[in-house]
């Protein structure tokens, strides 16, 4: 086999020439090394165009997946929303204040009179009636010193009616001069002295048997028991600071709640024209207790709160309210008739003001502004801007601006007020 040594010089990124090593050349003539030769020149131009083709393929199929991406994100974004409608109903104003209930009577009862308990007449937490007895104390000692001032009595009654007898004889004697007028004067003044040492004993006796009736312990109204102090035998003094036993009136109970001394002119101008109600939620504003009518407000302003003080009277049948009770007062000031409402959720608040997203026939939406009424809880009600049955979206607003496309995340547009307007925190927006 002929080979030749052949010298190639190769040019490098930089420029510069550099040789490299001698290269054996294959004479083509020689028989035995040509078949292998043809056969690897073969193998490696399959290998080059098969990778030719598969470049060429992976390079369609991103162009195509490239020219479907901006299709999809030239054409309509669908923003999935929850819409309702705008209904026309009556919307109630309501002023919302922090309150306590008060037991309209409490008494803490205690004796008026010493001994030892006889006995206990009621159970813990029982509802007694007024003049029911609640506890006897030992009358005994008592009604041994009635009788001892009412034999006391009879004895200057007896006494008395001699001075008068004597009295009687001396003044018959007065006209034939057999008895001095000194002497009957001191008979008359004897006779009056006796006098009211009887009146002493009457009154001695209504003492005793006054501390009799306060043996005999009763309720002063109707109401509640409270956690008894003292048990059979234990023995009560007049002076004890601790109460025996503490009695509540439960029904009627009452609320006292505050408000700003702003709303106090309203509130006073609305009890003129009727009789305002009260409605009692429970601490977490979400359980409604028991509903009232205001009564009164109070004669002055705490100026440390700039706040004024209101009681409302409750019936309490259903004993939902207890004293020293944390409420949640709702005034209610006034019901506005045929109101255009929508939930509070669809009133957005901009640059411009207030709006709301209304949804058009075409499933897209419009910014559309509205003028807020009043605001209470869930509900507002809105002045202008929207007219009953026009469907608004109320979640989801964030992916939203004029014209586009959405669609109900829900069933389809619901009645946004169905629901009882649930007090809240708003007040009037005018």
């Amino acid at each position: 086999m002929n080979t030749s040594n052949i010298s190639h010089v190769l040019r490098r990124p930089c420029g510069k020439a550099q040789p490299t090593k001698t290269v054996k050349m294959i004479d083509s003539s020689s028989p035995q090394e040509e078949p292998l030769f043809a056969a690897r020149s073969r193998c490696w131009l399959v290998l080059a165009l098969a990778l030719g083709m598969i470049c060429a393929s992976l390079s369609g199929c991103t162009s195509a997946d490239s020219k479907q991406q901006k299709a999809q994100a030239a054409g309509p974004h669908t923003v999935s929303v929850a819409v309702a409608k705008v209904e026309k109903q009556d919307m109630p104003v309501y002023l919302v204040g922090l309150g306590s209930v008060t037991a309209f009577y409490t008494a803490n009862i205690k004796s008026r009179i010493d001994g030892q308990i006889m006995r206990v007449n009621f159970q813990e937490g029982q509802i007694v009636k007024e003049g029911d007895l609640l506890i006897l104390i030992d009358p005994r000692p008592y009604q041994v010193q009635l009788e001892q001032m009412q034999a006391q009595l009879f004895k200057d009654q007896a006494t008395l009616r001699d001075a008068r007898l004597n009295l009687d004889r001396y003044t018959t004697l007065i006209p034939s001069g057999s008895i001095a007028q000194q002497q009957v004067d001191t008979q008359k003044s004897l006779a009056d002295q006796l006098d009211g040492q009887v009146r002493t004993d009457q009154a001695q006796i209504d003492n005793a048997k006054l501390q009799l009736i306060y043996c005999n312990i009763t309720a002063p109204f109707t109401g509640r028991v409270g956690l008894r102090q003292v048990d059979p035998g234990n023995i009560v003094h007049a002076a004890d600071t601790n109460p025996m036993l503490i009695l509540t009136q439960l029904q009627p109970i009452a609320v006292i709640f505050t408000l700003p001394e702003d709303q106090l002119p309203t509130v006073s101008l609305h009890m003129k024209n009727s009789t305002l109600l009260v409605e009692a939620y429970s601490r977490d504003n979400q359980t409604k207790l028991a509903t009232g009518k205001l009564q009164t407000i109070d004669n002055q302003i705490d100026q440390t709160t700039g706040t004024a003080k209101l009681k409302a009277v409750f019936d309490n049948k259903d004993n939902q309210l207890w004293p020293n009770q944390f409420v949640n007062a709702n005034l209610l000031l006034e019901t506005r008739k045929n109101s255009t409402v929508l939930p509070t959720a669809a009133i957005l608040r901009g640059p411009q003001g207030t709006f709301v997203y209304l949804v058009k026939s075409d499933k897209t939406v419009e910014a559309r502004a509205v003028t807020v009424s009043i605001a209470q809880g869930n509900n507002t009600a809105i002045a202008s801007g929207l007219n009953p049955g026009d469907t608004v979206v109320t979640d989801g607003q964030d992916k939203l601006q004029t014209g586009s496309k959405i669609e109900f995340r829900n069933s389809g547009p619901t009645q946004g007020t169905s629901a009882p307007v649930t007090p809240g925190s708003g007040t009037p927006a005018s």
